[in-house]
């Protein structure tokens, strides 16, 4: 191009007067001027490539394509390469210059133009997806379909551009990390990028986005195995991968992925001691099987928390503060012993808490402010400020049960707001319904700061975790206490936290004397901690005749996830088989499926039960035909120490008789506070002996089974467990007394 205003000729002028018109934007008329210069100057063909220019920013595409072929096609073939080449050097430099003035619509066609005349030009395809995203008509398809990984796979050239190349990486994973052609060209990007730590963690942060906030841990496992190509033994991969393994249900390969995790981190200290333990542990109980070896590593767990605890650890980074708070996890999925895990979590919870503030005080200017100013008190009788963060709220056990509440919340009395955490579930229907309830929804991420200052700027009266330990972001949200009053419900027992004033509970769920070993003052409802209108039931896909069992035997059903199978209890769910006769025991959950099969029929061959009198049944599509499913059960027969809240309420509301051993944990008594909810008291038992003599009676007598199923559809009409609208309103006046104590306070 001819730009030197020093040159005083007619042609020289008329060049200044085209390339001004042509950047100026006035295309029609630089058109005319640039074809006056190839009638004077028939062999420049930089006069081409510029009317090409003028007529394609006209959007005259086929014109400005059929200018710059009529110049390029006379040439021999030495001329067309170099013709070819000085043309895409003018669009090149006229792409960057729209790009410059953010003009990305137009850009896109010039690139696009480029593309059509050097398909192989693999920094401008490069540029063209990072326009497309920009412009939001990428997708993924055009990586192979512009032939982008197969250049990859292929191109040798020092041409490539690194930076550019990392950056269409970052924006492609974060577009449509989903589509197979996004995993095949961040492989493709391996051999040009491996050795930079960039590559890495643009592909791991990619993988943990996709395993935990899509929800799609097998694909999260694709791109995380990239990175251990890069490095095998970086523990911060290894622990992610390994639960990407366990909750896409490659058992196997989690705890051996956890092993090696737990192997490199034995040396390290303390607080990453204490994490490996807790994955491996994770990993092992999960798979269903593994108990003995699993038990093992929670001795020693215990022996290091305690370590933890005595020595009052600083913990130097935000990654290690939630992974030893939730390090105490898996207690009671081994012992009955709240007195004892209690305390820890409590030591736990508060060590963690204080460096974790510590921490926020250091780093963020929200929470210095907060630490500065007063809490900000309205004394007039208003409307309050409830707010409600989880990671729950869709298609999920919580989100189920929860919902109930939300369906009769008084909203002239009482503001929601919702704080959605890791929130990128799409075309979730339940998490859609849920966002309509709220006054103010948000759906965050996974910043633990940017959840905190959210609720701190909102001015919250009286925040409810529905997560507790299942989710690390809630309890830092927790920890930074953003407001006034906050309490745990529903989701998991307590977590220890000093900054969360209440737990949620009712007469049933938490013995007598539970206050002794909790932080949280135990907010007893009057009746029940939850309640239901009911559940969606679809049609059951299960019949007896379907796994050869006879139309008069006696079905037992034990539906929960490996982690909740303690062998204590299947022992004497196998002690109640063999006393009934014609009795079949139907086993279906989560776990390792050759490990947990192989679990059960060891102890029940211990146990003197054929095992053809065991039937493992697979997962189902839906919640609606799960519950259908139910029904092909006489009695289900609750894990030991550990159980849900879930499955109790469905099977109860099903009619479905349950057997239930009452402990002194949270997770010991929810079946029973959800019987005695109901009324019905038969099958609740005390010890192991009145376990197994509760599923022997129930098993044998037919009968009983009857009335007791007709008084569970009954208790339908009249129960607690099933007034979800009295339910509410119990809430909402525990919530107006809470903020009458803490007005009082004030």
């Amino acid at each position: 191009m001819i730009s030197d205003s020093t040159l005083t000729n007619p042609k020289n002028d008329l060049r200044q007067q085209a390339h001004e018109l042509f950047i100026g934007g006035e295309y029609y008329k630089a058109t005319s001027f640039y074809e006056q210069l190839i009638e004077v100057e028939p062999d420049v063909k930089s006069h081409y490539w510029y009317l090409g220019l003028t007529l394609l920013r006209q959007g005259k595409e086929i014109e400005a394509q059929t200018t710059w072929a009529l110049a390029i096609m006379e040439g021999e073939p030495e001329q067309v390469e170099l013709w070819s080449n000085e043309l895409i050097e003018v669009l090149e430099t006229e792409a960057k210059r729209l790009s410059a003035l953010k003009e990305y619509a137009s850009v896109y066609l010039v690139r696009q133009h480029i593309r059509e005349i050097q398909p192989e030009k693999i920094n401008n395809l490069l540029h063209l997806v990072r326009v497309g995203i920009e412009q939001n008509i990428f997708t993924a398809e055009y990586l192979a379909d512009w032939g982008i990984i197969e250049l990859l796979q292929q191109y040798k050239s020092e041409k490539l551009e690194l930076n550019l190349l990392i950056k269409v990486l970052e924006q492609i994973l974060d577009y449509d990390p989903l589509h197979q052609s996004s995993i095949e060209f961040a492989e493709a990007c391996l051999p040009y990028l491996g050795h930079l730590y960039k590559y890495f963690a643009v592909i791991l942060i990619a993988a943990i986005k996709v395993a935990y906030s899509y929800k799609k841990p097998s694909q999260g496992v694709k791109l995380a195995e990239l990175c251990l190509q890069i490095n095998a033994e970086d523990t911060e991969l290894l622990r992610h991968l390994a639960s990407f393994y366990l909750n896409s249900g490659n058992y196997i390969k989690a705890i051996e992925t956890a092993k090696k995790c737990y192997q490199l981190l034995e040396n390290q200290k303390i607080a990453d001691r204490v994490y490996g333990h807790q994955l491996l542990l994770k990993t092992l109980i999960n798979a269903g099987a593994y108990w003995n070896e699993a038990e093992d590593i929670l001795q020693r767990q215990e022996n290091l928390l305690h370590s933890l605890v005595e020595k009052q650890a600083i913990l130097e980074d935000g990654a290690e503060i939630p992974r030893v708070m939730l390090s105490g996890f898996f207690f009671p999925y081994f012992q009955d012993k709240p007195q004892i895990f209690r305390k820890i979590q409590n030591q736990l919870a508060s060590l963690c808490q204080s460096n974790l503030q510590n921490y926020a005080a250091e780093k963020n200017k929200w929470y210095q402010q907060k630490c500065k100013q007063p809490l900000r008190i309205d004394k007039s009788n208003k409307c309050l400020k409830i707010g409600y963060v989880s990671h729950c709220f869709r298609q999920h056990s919580v989100g189920w049960l929860a919902r109930w509440l939300f369906e009769y919340h008084n909203q002239e009395r009482f503001k929601l707001y919702g704080y959605l955490v890791n929130s990128h579930t799409k075309g979730d229907p339940l998490q859609e319904w849920y966002i309509g309830k709220f006054g103010e929804a948000y759906e965050m991420g996974m910043q633990t700061q940017d959840i905190a200052q959210q609720i701190y700027q909102d001015d919250i009266d009286i925040l409810i975790d529905l997560d507790s330990l299942t989710l690390d972001i809630t309890c830092e949200v927790m920890a930074l206490k953003p407001a006034k009053i906050q309490a745990t419900w529903l989701g998991w027992d307590a977590s220890g936290i000093p900054a969360i004033d209440y737990f949620l509970a009712d007469p049933y769920v938490l013995p007598n004397d539970a206050q002794d070993y909790y932080s949280e003052k135990i907010w007893r409802l009057p009746q029940t901690y939850v309640a239901v209108d009911g559940f969606e039931v679809g049609i059951p896909t299960l019949r007896r005749e379907n796994l050869n069992i006879p139309d008069d035997a006696t079905v037992f059903l034990s539906v929960q996830s490996g982690s909740k199978r303690h062998p204590e209890t299947v022992r004497l769910q196998m002690k109640i088989l063999k006393a009934v006769p014609n009795g079949y025991l139907l086993i279906k959950g989560f776990a390792e499926e050759e490990a947990i099969q192989s679990f059960f029929n060891q102890i029940a061959f211990e146990e003197g039960v054929d095992t053809n009198q065991l039937r493992f049944l697979p997962m189902v599509s839906s919640e609606a035909i799960h519950r259908a499913n139910l029904g092909i059960a006489d009695v289900v027969l609750v894990s030991y120490p550990y159980y849900g809240a879930t499955t109790t309420l469905e099977s109860l509301w099903m009619g479905i008789l349950l057997v239930t051993k009452v402990g002194e944990q949270f997770a010991a008594r929810n079946s029973y506070t959800m019987m005695m909810n109901t009324g019905v008291k038969e099958g609740i038992s005390w010890s192991d002996e009145e376990y197994v003599e509760w599923g022997v009676r129930l098993g044998k007598d037919a009968e009983l089974r009857q009335t007791i199923s007709w008084q569970l559809k009954q208790s339908r009409q009249t129960a607690p467990l099933w007034n979800a609208k009295q339910f509410t309103r119990e809430m909402e006046k525990a919530y107006e007394e809470m903020w009458q104590i803490y007005m009082s306070s004030r």
